[in-house]
């Protein structure tokens, strides 16, 4: 896997907890209903912890019932890389940061078919939520 030089490996093992790094770097999983996310309502732009890139829209969020932040689509499709992915023994198609290579999570088309069927599934601690500001009344 060819992976982006915006940051050596060292440096992010140094910016990343373990838990970040297993599943940023070596494409772990998160365990279901334990992500900071999976259940969160806010209104604002997922980011990649890595590298701040704009990654999904709390309007595309729904809850897929699966146990980690689940989207219908990204924010950008031009921020997010899709790969095949047979580690498992059956295809999947995981998605990664487009900027910093880092795995996220996978896509799957059990999503909501009225927003188009699919169901981005991405590890919480791939993200940070930049909270939409509210305005003043």
């Amino acid at each position: 896997m060819e992976r982006k030089d915006l940051f050596s490996e060292e440096d992010l093992k140094m910016k990343l907890t373990p838990d970040q790094y297993r599943v940023l770097r070596e494409q772990g999983t998160e365990l279901p209903f334990k992500g900071k996310y999976w259940n969160e309502h806010a209104e604002g732009t997922y980011r990649c912890v890595v590298c701040g890139t704009g990654l999904f829209s709390s309007d595309t969020k729904f809850d897929s019932n699966t146990g980690w932040p689940s989207f219908t689509e990204p924010a950008d499709l031009h921020n997010v890389e899709l790969y095949k992915d047979e580690s498992r023994g059956f295809p999947r198609t995981e998605v990664r940061c487009k900027k910093c290579g880092s795995h996220l999570g996978h896509v799957f088309d059990d999503g909501p078919s009225e927003k188009g069927g699919k169901r981005y599934c991405i590890n919480s601690v791939c993200l940070e939520l930049e909270k939409k500001e509210k305005g003043n009344v």
